[in-house]
């Protein structure tokens, strides 16, 4: 049975049966290969089907998956009848609409289609001779991998909405090992692109490599408050932590900062933000219940213009939904959430002008930061520079508030790089403050 059969034997048995309901169809196929001493290691497929209801009755929402391909419409409605008796009723969980048209998608590469397995395999051996051979002093390489996913998705619902779309995402990834003498280090990082014409390994494999090598025999810094660049990784990070309090769900929740200051200066005048459900890793023309993807200004040099809603939080504060319904798979209901937040680029390459200061590049431990209040402190590790001369450091405390570091940037850079979908070119902040030596 294909997609199309699959589909509309689902939507015609779901027929009558609720007030309102709606199908989400995703087909998720993911090659992976491994390389590994000048070989091909590994090299895994996968390939996940089904579908998931969202249904209203009586004002009771109730959600269910299922990857059965027998009989996926029985199988949903058995689960969620057994959940109806017991899920309260919340007057404010409306599907969507229909909505007459949503963007063009330029997000699935059908020339890598015609690229054979064989030229893929050899594009992972590639990225780990290219580390291997950057510097003798890299003495190994790990998780070298390369990654191929095609996904489809498809949303229809009982108000109308009829929602299908594909794309594709390649991934390549690997760890450096650098020695010399006693010392050990290792450097991981991670290029993806919807195009594998987009992924430039082999630049992404020296970057790697210089990287680990250059860090060796970091050593930390004295305590202080440094002026310096954070790299786009480190504020892709730092810029997630903060994405918590555009939700409209934490703006209902109380859980925001932000709560009243939408036209109010909030940030510094070098800060524009914008949330696109069409950039970044989890672009799509529509978000997670069907709506169509927009544009989002919520930070316009360092106003604070805008939450971000989906259909559920816009109903409870009598607002629309930007298209900010995020899916985290099948196995979960849609929810409030940010698609690809990205700071705006300033007009000049920051990193080029560096003389003294320090400049961060990777973070460790923005999982632990309080994403109501800003706080965080984190473990960082980069280099400072005196007159010119860069030496690395690690084994320090990088500490603050993402407000007030987000209100202390002088400057945005040009290399705008998204890490998942998040993204953001250098930025250049006063006041970092380390605990080192």
């Amino acid at each position: 049975m294909n997609k199309n059969d699959l589909i509309n034997m689902v939507m015609e048995k779901l027929s009558g049966r609720f007030d309102e309901y709606e199908l989400f169809y995703l087909n998720e196929r993911e090659k992976k290969i491994e390389a590994r001493d000048g070989g091909v290691s590994a090299v895994e497929m996968k390939e996940e089907e089904g579908c998931a209801l969202r249904a209203v009755k009586d004002a009771r929402p109730v959600f269910a998956y299922t990857y059965d391909r027998d009989d996926p419409a029985g199988k949903l409605i058995a689960n969620v009848e057994v959940l109806l008796p017991v899920v309260e009723k919340d007057e404010s969980y409306i599907l969507p609409k229909a909505y007459a048209r949503y963007q063009q998608s330029d997000l699935f590469d059908t020339k890598c289609l015609a690229v054979s397995d064989d030229e893929k395999k050899a594009l992972a051996i590639d990225v780990e001779k290219t580390i291997r051979e950057y510097d003798k002093r890299i003495v190994a390489v790990r998780n070298c991998e390369f990654q191929q996913i095609e996904l489809e998705a498809a949303i229809e619902s009982s108000k109308g909405v009829r929602a299908r779309a594909v794309k594709t995402i390649f991934l390549c990834s690997a760890l450096a090992v650098a020695k010399q003498d006693d010392e050990e280090v290792s450097w991981y990082d991670w290029r993806w692109s919807h195009y594998l014409a987009g992924v430039d390994s082999k630049k992404m494999g020296i970057d790697i490599a210089e990287k680990a090598v250059s860090m060796l025999f970091a050593k930390q810094i004295p305590t202080g408050t440094y002026e310096g660049i954070l790299t786009p990784r480190a504020s892709a990070d730092l810029l997630g932590i903060l994405s918590e309090s555009f939700l409209a769900e934490n703006l209902f929740k109380d859980k925001t900062r932000l709560k009243g200051k939408e036209g109010a200066s909030c940030f510094a005048q070098a800060v524009t933000v914008t949330d696109s459900g069409m950039e970044g890793l989890d672009a799509f023309p529509f978000d997670g219940e069907g709506v169509p993807s927009g544009n989002n200004v919520v930070i316009d040099r360092g106003v604070f213009r805008t939450f971000l809603y989906d259909v559920y939080f816009a109903n409870k504060l009598g607002k629309a939904s930007t298209g900010n319904s995020v899916r985290g798979g099948l196995k979960s209901p849609p929810k409030c959430g940010s698609r690809g937040m990205a700071i705006k680029t300033g007009s000049s390459d920051i990193r080029r002008t560096m003389t003294n200061g320090i400049v961060i590049e990777e973070l460790m431990g923005t999982h632990t930061a309080n994403a109501i209040t800003g706080d965080f402190s984190v473990g960082a590790v980069g280099f400072i520079y005196r007159s010119g001369t860069k030496e690395p450091f690690q084994g320090v405390m990088f500490s603050g508030n993402v407000f007030d570091l987000f209100n202390n940037i002088k400057e945005a850079g040009t290399d705008i790089t998204y890490y998942g979908s998040f993204g953001s070119p250098s930025l250049y902040v006063e006041g970092l403050k380390i605990s080192g030596t």
